[in-house]
């Protein structure tokens, strides 16, 4: 049996410190007063209940008894050697921290989980949360998404009231026209002047699509193109793909949080996210098929879309690529020559 210790211990109500020393009786620690004022029989604890401190390099050790007392000693080198001396073995998790391989391979593995979580876990639980939040609150946000955005990037629209109301009624045409069924998504267009922006849309929660007109003016002479970006628009309207990102943003705002800290303001930036999130590469996609086959429906040609991206690419050329600062559908991936391909070359069988 090892020699007993000399220490200091506070009882939880006076802020001194008592000496006392302390040994080890079979399955119990015992601690025996050695003041004065020491009075009755030493004070026995149960080991498995004593809350024994973890080795460190520097610091003294303090341990936490059943009673909301404690023991601390200044000196680690010594109370190490006397748990030593009594066989006492710390547990492995303590060994794993104590570790430096230990310490590496799970740094390893949590930046494994925190990636794997990252590319793929994320984007399944956002779709698998947005598809199944009630359509109520993809409208409130859309709402009040527009609204921030009218706080900020977006102007009223310059265009006058005759041409808004001929683009609403050839594109409310046309969605009855490609959706015979009658299953067409919620939509409302929302015109506005955006400068910063340039030829874009961008289709918010709850079926809210800004039409900026930048784009509008882009396409004046085109207006089956115009309706092919409305389509696509719709195809992320039918998706939900809107409220998918904001999901997804939110959950990978909780891995910061988890990683870095605090990142609960990020939750309350939701134009910020929408403006500075792109879509993934199957996601747009995806829009891309939905926009080529309702245009067939409707008895249009997929290709009318060309027109588009060779507008954009002179419109980039000549502004030295400064462009929008919208990574939407209308400048993110698949790059430009692939979606040309994609619409020139689409048939029903794709």
């Amino acid at each position: 049996m090892g020699q007993p210790l000399a220490t200091l211990w506070f009882d939880g109500r006076s802020p001194r410190g008592r000496p006392v020393r302390l040994r080890i009786d079979g399955d119990e620690l015992v601690l025996e007063p050695l003041d004065e004022a020491a009075d009755g029989p030493p004070r026995r604890y149960p080991m498995r209940r004593v809350r024994w401190p973890e080795r460190r390099t520097h610091g003294q050790r303090q341990t936490e008894l059943p009673d909301d007392s404690l023991i601390q000693h200044a000196d680690a080198p010594e109370w190490d050697a006397w748990w030593a001396a009594h066989g006492l073995r710390e547990s492995w998790v303590v060994g794993w921290q104590q570790s430096w391989r230990a310490t590496a391979w799970a740094v390893i593995g949590a930046i494994a989980v925190l990636l794997a979580s990252w590319f793929w876990g994320v984007p399944v639980a956002s779709q698998f949360v947005a598809q199944r939040l009630p359509l109520a609150l993809d409208e409130r946000l859309g709402t009040d998404s527009l609204a921030q955005l009218d706080r900020g990037l977006l102007k009223p629209t310059r265009l006058d009231e005759a041409r808004r109301q001929a683009i609403e009624r050839r594109w409310r045409a046309f969605v009855d026209s490609a959706h015979p069924e009658g299953d067409a998504p919620t939509w409302r267009l929302a015109f506005r002047h955006a400068p910063d922006l340039g030829p874009n849309a961008l289709a918010l929660p709850g079926g809210q699509i800004i039409v900026t007109d930048e784009l509008v003016e882009l396409l004046h002479d085109r207006p089956d193109a115009l309706t092919g970006v409305l389509a696509h628009e719709l195809g992320h309207v039918r998706h939900r793909d809107g409220l998918d990102m904001l999901v997804r943003a939110s959950l990978l705002s909780a891995i910061v949080g988890v990683v870095f800290g605090d990142a609960s303001t990020f939750i309350a930036t939701v134009p910020a996210t929408l403006l500075t999130q792109s879509y993934s590469r199957d996601v747009e996609r995806r829009a891309d098929a939905y926009a080529a086959e309702r245009l067939h429906r409707a008895g249009l040609s997929p290709a009318v879309m060309v027109t588009l991206f060779e507008r954009l690419a002179a419109v980039r050329q000549k502004e030295g690529e400064r462009g929008g600062v919208l990574p939407i559908a209308l400048a993110s991936h698949p790059a430009d020559e692939d979606r040309i391909r994609y619409f020139r070359e689409w048939t029903p069988e794709r």
